[in-house]
């Protein structure tokens, strides 16, 4: 009975505060209001009077409200009453508990009633985003579709419209040319009619001048005749008697000769005559004498021609390690074996170019090319040309000899301007040079500095006929590989060379300006060569003779002072930087005590480099000729 008393009572306190509720968000002054109704309190001592006195007061305020205002009062009191009812019943806290139950089922409810609604409003909003981009991609589509048919309208109104210009430009240039050749042909008659007329001038003037001279010469002549006549007549008599004594004298005289030889001869005849043997003795005599004197002049001819041609080094060869006769060298070679005996290991194991400075990357190829030549030597292989080019003094000679040193090989030098003053002999020196160049055991190779200077292109106006004879004995001479004979061809201008000249050539190296550490490295070697006092073994003998020079003392000369000059010097070739450090020498010796010191080198190299500077402006403004 009591339990369903506090169930009804439960509903009824419930319904009452469902009831309050709804009144109070139909009128939302009443929720500012101060209700402060615990419906949790377990007893009915946890409610204060004043708090019970003021839900009086509130009810009793509420129920002096207008009806109109949508409050029902009656069931704030029944919701009341249920409450003092339930807070008075020993079961209160079971019904409390039941409703704090309800209250969170309901909320769970609520939560996942909320739950379910949010998930439809998510997937109600990617369906949404999903349309929406579908219609954006859609969008973007038809706009790409757009654009490109926009494009490819535009281009084929460009395509047509260059068309249009390159028509209009064409006919154009077609007037512009047939104007230009009816201008040229114009040119061209008036041209030649003004030659025509100045030659026929030409010619009138000639023919006025010759009848003039031709006139002037007969007047002259004609004054001398009559003067040489006249004077022929003043003279004549005079000179007739002169030249008759005369000739009566010689006559006599060649007569009183003639009369003596003929009676000498005729008593050598008379004598040869009568004695037989004499005669037999004088005329094989004579007959020796004539055969001996043209037989040693031929036969000494023939011999040193032979000689020359056999053993001796041809007169095209400007230098070489090859003694000029076989027997002309051994005292040398000798001496030289001597002397380098005790440093024969020293010497072997620096076969290295130490004593060429170049780039590290063209220097590898340089030893990589010297020991290919060794080993082909080694396998009797076919050697390999070469083409060195570069500005002058960049090391292409030295580096040349360098590789024939190295790879065990004789070397011989020969310049090209020396071709052309032989003319037509130049084939024949060229022959001989190749002939020579076979006889050495060891394998030649053969320099050919300023090569561009008559192994030009042969089609130039400039190549004589002895000039492109030259040419082609070489070309001759190295159309096949050759296992005696390296050649190395030197030249400023490699694009001035026939086409088959270079197509003879296996490895092509070129010598740039040396670098800013290249440049450091050759000051320092040459400082060392030139004031440093070192010097080569063949000066040994020299010093036992020669006066010793004087010592250079050096003061002050660090590193970074080198270092400065090698970046001042920018643009120099190697023998540009020697002959600086030449110049740094003399003007050493210049001084009294041959002292060097930072200061004078500084001035040296900023005289050099200005000189320098000047050198290069002056060949750019056509004042020094290349």
């Amino acid at each position: 009975m009591s339990a369903s008393r506090l169930s009804s009572c439960v509903a009824l306190a419930a319904a009452a505060a469902a009831a309050a509720a709804a009144s109070t968000l139909q009128n939302p002054a009443y929720a500012d209001s101060p209700f402060r109704f615990n419906p949790f309190s377990s007893s009915s001592s946890s409610i204060p009077p004043g708090s019970q006195a003021e839900q009086s007061s509130n009810a009793k305020e509420e129920s002096e409200e207008p009806k109109g205002a949508g409050f029902d009062p009656e069931a704030l009191e029944r919701g009341a009453k249920a409450l003092r009812e339930i807070n008075n019943s020993p079961n209160a806290k079971q019904v409390f508990n039941l409703m704090r139950e309800q209250e969170r089922s309901r909320l769970a409810e609520l939560a996942a009633e909320k739950a379910h609604h949010e998930a439809i409003q998510s997937q109600a909003d990617i369906e949404r985003q999903r349309k929406l981009a579908e219609e954006q991609r859609n969008l973007m589509q038809q706009q790409a579709q757009a654009k490109a048919q926009m494009l490819r309208y535009e281009d084929e109104l460009a395509r047509k419209r260059m068309q249009t210009d390159h028509e209009a430009q064409r006919k154009h240039n077609a007037e512009l040319v047939k104007m230009q050749e009816e201008s040229s042909i114009r040119k061209e008659q008036a041209r030649r009619a003004t030659e025509e007329q100045i030659q026929a001038q030409q010619r009138q003037t000639e023919k006025e001048r010759a009848e003039i001279e031709r006139e002037t010469i007969r007047v002259k002549a004609m004054a001398e005749a009559e003067g040489r006549a006249h004077e022929a007549k003043l003279s004549e008599d005079h000179n007739r008697r002169m030249l008759i004594e005369r000739v009566n004298g010689e006559r006599e005289k060649w007569l009183a000769a003639i009369n003596t030889t003929f009676s000498h001869i005729e008593g050598g005849f008379r004598t040869l005559l009568t004695d037989r043997n004499k005669l037999v003795m004088t005329v094989g005599g004579v007959t020796a004498l004539a055969a001996g004197v043209y037989t040693t002049r031929e036969g000494a001819r023939v011999t040193w021609g032979y000689i020359n041609r056999i053993l001796g080094q041809p007169s095209l060869i400007r230098e070489s390690s090859i003694a000029k006769f076989p027997w002309s060298g051994m005292m040398s070679q000798a001496r030289n074996r001597i002397l380098n005996y005790s440093t024969a290991a020293t010497v072997e194991s620096k076969q290295s170019l130490e004593n060429v400075v170049l780039h590290p990357s063209l220097k590898r190829r340089i030893e990589h090319l010297a020991r290919a030549t060794a080993n082909t030597k080694t396998h009797q292989a076919p050697f390999r040309n070469m083409l060195f080019y570069g500005p002058p003094g960049t090391g292409k000679t030295l580096v040349a000899r360098e590789i024939a040193q190295k790879s065990g090989l004789d070397y011989a030098m020969m310049t090209g301007g020396d071709v052309a003053p032989l003319g037509a002999q130049a084939v024949t020196k060229i022959h001989e040079i190749f002939d020579w160049a076979k006889k050495s055991k060891k394998g030649l190779l053969l320099f050919i500095d300023e090569a561009d200077a008559f192994l030009c292109e042969r089609n130039s106006i400039h190549m004589s006929e002895a000039q492109r004879s030259a040419l082609n004995a070489l070309l001759f001479r190295t159309g096949d590989q050759s296992r005696d004979i390296v050649l190395v061809l030197a030249t400023n201008r490699p694009g001035d060379l026939d086409s088959a000249i270079t197509d003879r050539i296996d490895d092509v190296i070129e010598f740039p300006l040396p670098g800013e550490e290249e440049r450091f490295q050759l000051l320092k070697l040459y400082l060392n060569k030139y004031l440093g006092g070192e010097s080569d073994s063949t000066s040994k003998w020299g010093a036992l003779l020669n006066k010793k020079p004087q010592k250079i003392t050096i003061e002050d000369l660090p590193e970074d002072v080198i270092r400065e000059a090698a970046k001042m010097t920018e643009g120099f070739s190697g023998r540009e930087i020697a002959k600086l450090v030449a110049s740094i020498q003399a003007a050493v010796y210049g001084r009294s005590d041959c002292r060097l010191d930072s200061q004078l080198f500084k001035e040296i190299v900023n005289y050099k480099v200005t000189e320098h500077h000047q050198r290069i402006k002056l060949a750019s403004e056509g004042g020094v000729p290349s």
